[in-house]
């Protein structure tokens, strides 16, 4: 595993995590939902767009999501930069957030559907899937629909009442889609080829 300095799901954790404590403040002052929940007015607080990302409701939600990110975001992390990777969070994070304003006209907030976009990716963004997928020969619409059913059936099967289902529907969808695409793949190593005098073998 990356070290702090090296690790966007590291780096991501953290900033969830203070984000948590500065919402905790701002809560007793009554200002938590105007920095941190996206909502309908966000013309008029546009920062909640991304605040609302990596802000919680309570600490079982921030620790639900945290133990999800940390395998996730490492398997992604193997094969992405960090750039990449906080654009894709944020971005994903941002339009699923979006998707549940617009279609259901409630605030949301929480990093759940970022998280769900970077699951999404590890489903189509690997070998297996991406040989499977060749091999069918399905076009670009068929394999939408085909991700579209999937992400319905991931949603369903995870949703509980209160959770913010068309955002993680979107943010699984999102994933799908980029991974078939392959946008978070590099093919710049991650570690410095040492250059030594030893002949090959040592």
């Amino acid at each position: 595993m990356r070290g702090f300095a090296d690790s966007p799901t590291l780096q991501t954790l953290a900033v969830m995590g203070v984000v948590f404590v500065v919402q905790q403040v701002l809560q007793l002052v009554g200002l938590m939902s105007f920095f941190f929940v996206l909502s309908p007015s966000f013309l008029v607080r546009p920062w909640s767009l991304v605040t609302s990302v990596y802000a919680h409701a309570n600490l079982a939600h921030l620790l639900g999501n945290a133990l999800v990110l940390l395998p996730v975001g490492l398997a992604i992390e193997s094969f992405t930069s960090r750039v990449r990777y906080h654009a894709f969070f944020v971005t994903t994070g941002v339009i699923a957030g979006l998707s549940q304003v617009f279609l259901t006209g409630s605030g949301v907030l929480g990093a759940s559907a970022a998280i769900f976009a970077l699951l999404g990716y590890l489903v189509t963004g690997n070998p297996v899937s991406n040989s499977v997928l060749d091999r069918l020969g399905l076009n670009r619409r068929v394999q939408l629909v085909v991700f579209g059913v999937l992400a319905v059936l991931v949603t369903v099967f995870t949703g509980s009442p209160g959770v913010a289902l068309v955002a993680h529907f979107t943010g699984f969808l999102l994933g799908l889609v980029s991974g078939r695409l392959g946008l978070l793949g590099t093919n710049k190593p991650r570690h410095r080829t040492q250059v030594t005098n030893r002949p090959p073998g040592y």
